[in-house]
């Protein structure tokens, strides 16, 4: 089954795989058409800690929610299509767009009158040096399956007082997605393979 990968790096994790098609940059993923389910990674510099709230703050991010329309793209592509959107844990985007918010614990949620389950997982349990915990938001016929949940247990990184903090990190290493996690979500897409609405 083909999964399409939408705001993704490109000649990243996901290039190369005759699965996956992948939408970089220069593809423009808010225009993806389908049919495929999808793995969305959109940006999230705007929602996340650092973002401004409003234009006068003095926060070094940019304006809250100024992402041009690629968080409310990839939300629409994964309830059309079914999939998984994945975003850092804590993302301003979950409550502006009405998504399910996970629980530290783990399992997957869901909110009555809302489409679709959201859990917290942590990267370190598929591949990534640090923690990173993520919130991944699904679409799919049917609840998807348990994953591996709670604190992953990673050696510690960077010194001072930022240690073991994946800020002390590059920001391309950060930000890249390793290849057991990739799979994971590859894998979830796949799950979520019928189209879910017209």
């Amino acid at each position: 089954m083909i999964v399409a990968a939408l705001f993704v790096q490109p000649g990243g994790v996901y290039a190369g795989r005759p699965d996956v098609d992948p939408w970089p940059a220069d593809r423009d993923a808010r225009a993806y058409p389908g049919p495929w389910p999808v793995v969305a990674h959109p940006p999230c510099a705007s929602w996340g800690a650092y973002s401004r709230p409003i234009p006068a703050s003095r926060a070094r991010g940019p304006l809250r929610g100024e992402d041009d329309g690629c968080f409310a793209a990839a939300v629409e592509a994964v309830r059309r299509w079914g999939g998984v959107l994945e975003h850092p844990r804590w993302s301003w985007a979950w409550s502006r767009y009405g998504l399910p918010e996970p629980v530290a614990d783990g399992g997957w949620r869901g909110r009555i009158g809302a489409q679709g389950w959201a859990c917290e997982v942590e990267q370190g349990h598929y591949g990534h040096v640090a923690r990173k915990p993520t919130w991944l938001y699904v679409v799919a016929p049917a609840e998807p399956p348990p994953l591996r949940w709670g604190a992953a247990d990673v050696a510690p990184i960077g010194t001072g007082r930022r240690a073991g903090n994946v800020e002390s990190m590059s920001v391309r290493a950060r930000a890249a997605t390793p290849q057991g996690f990739a799979d994971l979500l590859i894998e979830l897409a796949q799950g979520a393979s019928l189209r879910v609405a017209a």
